[in-house]
């Protein structure tokens, strides 16, 4: 795979494990679209980044800004569904605010079906993608749902499940679509987590670019299968 020829978009780039997996692309030699709800947020973090990198405002909650991203930036060959939210931790299932249940579905579910929607058949037409969804255990059944943040735990088995159906939608077509599992990482939803954002991108950024033989609607955790 020629790096060079190849453009990978990032969502919530501007910082944490987004900025770390668009630093290991733009290292890799890929061309980085790099996305954050904020335009200046997004600019400065594309600037820092250097090179190819370019900057594109992206709020994946919005309806119609995937595809509007798509006819800005043109064909992307690598989608990286990083962006993500946690609004409800220490909430037990049988209190937590169902607002906050479907902001966390909007951003961490929705977001990544729009995203899936604007680029997928792009790449099935080319005949070549990648997809990866930036998941978390507490999604995984054979992990443990986590009841201390219920509305998050319950998007990311959504999430998982969406891998799935888009996998097997691409199936033979070129395009792979993985769900990955980074652990606990200290970012702003983890601060005290002792894994860097840096350590995390070297996994997702795998699953970005696995051979064309690799897997699809899989769930990977430290590059290897784990059970849903």
């Amino acid at each position: 795979m020629m790096a060079t020829s190849r453009v990978a978009l990032v969502t919530g780039a501007n910082r944490g494990i987004g900025r770390a997996v668009s630093d290991r692309l733009q290292t890799l030699g890929f061309q980085v679209v790099v996305t954050a709800r904020d335009a200046e947020e997004a600019k400065r973090a594309a600037a820092a980044l250097g090179g190819a990198a370019r900057p594109a405002v992206l709020d994946v909650s919005d309806e119609d800004a995937p595809a509007r991203v798509r006819d800005e930036v043109g064909p992307v060959d690598i989608v990286v569904n990083n962006a993500g939210i946690q609004l409800d931790w220490g909430r037990p299932p049988s209190e937590v605010p169902v607002e906050l249940v479907r902001r966390q579905f909007e951003v961490n579910v929705l977001g990544a079906w729009r995203m899936c929607q604007a680029f997928l058949p792009g790449m099935v037409e080319r005949g070549w993608g990648r997809v990866v969804m930036v998941s978390s255990g507490t999604g995984a059944f054979s992990h443990g749902l986590s009841p201390q943040t219920p509305g998050y735990s319950v998007s990311k088995t959504a999430l998982n499940a969406l891998t799935v159906l888009m996998a097997a939608e691409t199936a033979g077509t070129g395009v792979l679509v993985n769900a990955v599992n980074p652990g606990q990482v200290r970012t702003r939803m983890r601060p005290q987590a002792e894994r860097l954002p840096e350590q995390a991108a070297e996994d997702i950024v795998w699953a970005a670019t696995l051979p064309d033989d690799g897997p699809s609607g899989v769930f990977l955790r430290g590059r290897k299968v784990v059970p849903w």
